[in-house]
């Protein structure tokens, strides 16, 4: 599906498209998810393709000029040679081959400032490319760095997510007020039926039993005491 985007719109329009298509889904590039990284990766993959594409220029670029040049010197070997062709001939009477060595000789020095000037231009033009390379190199390599970190973030990005959603999910805060509440609830009750329990209690009932209690001990002591009696007679 991407590669036919892709083939269809070009590489730029394609990745907006894509873009747009998985926003349309619910996948904004804005939350800095997974769709953020394939975006990004895309993108380095296209500057990538275009560092290669430049390469490629400059070496045909350098091919061409390296000829150029060649031709250049080649030309003006052949104007030296036909120059003393010609003097070799005029020398040995030969006027007619002179005149002809000396007319090849004018013509190459005509065209070789012409081709000089041309060769100069390439060069420079060479020499701009190698430049433009050596930028955009530079410029891919701080996005290939960049892209790692990005990918880390990413990933960080989406830990802090999911710690989200889970903390979403448990609703702590919620569930410590809830314990908090029971527990001041059951202390509450705790402390009314101890209340309740003292409030309930008959003060002359209690008095009664402890009167009970004294005369019940009084009696025993004074019977232990008679039996200690009778036993001394």
């Amino acid at each position: 599906m991407r590669s036919v985007i892709y083939w269809l719109m070009g590489d730029r329009a394609g990745r907006v498209i894509y873009a747009s298509w998985n926003w349309l889904w619910g996948k904004p590039i804005e939350q800095g998810g997974k769709l953020a990284v394939e975006v990004a990766q895309e993108s380095l993959h296209a500057m990538q393709q275009s560092v290669y594409q430049l390469t490629e220029a400059v070496s045909k670029a350098i091919a061409a000029y390296e000829r150029a040049k060649q031709q250049f010197v080649q030309k003006q070997t052949d104007a030296k040679r036909a120059e003393l062709q010609a003097t070799q001939a005029f020398e040995q009477g030969h006027e007619a081959a002179a005149r002809l060595a000396m007319t090849r000789a004018i013509e190459l020095e005509r065209v070789l400032p012409r081709f000089e000037a041309q060769v100069q231009q390439a060069e420079q033009a060479v020499h701009n490319l190698k430049d433009k390379l050596h930028q955009e190199r530079q410029k891919l390599e701080s996005y290939q760095v960049q892209m790692q970190s990005l990918i880390a973030l990413a990933e960080v990005n989406e830990a802090l997510s999911v710690i989200a959603d889970i903390n979403g999910e448990l609703k702590i805060d919620s569930a410590r007020n809830q314990f908090q509440e029971a527990q001041a609830a059951i202390e509450g009750r705790n402390i009314q039926v101890n209340a309740f329990q003292k409030l309930a209690e008959n003060p002359v009932e209690n008095l009664q039993s402890n009167l009970d209690q004294i005369s019940l001990d009084s009696e025993i002591q004074q019977r232990l005491l008679r039996l200690k009696s009778t036993q001394s007679n």
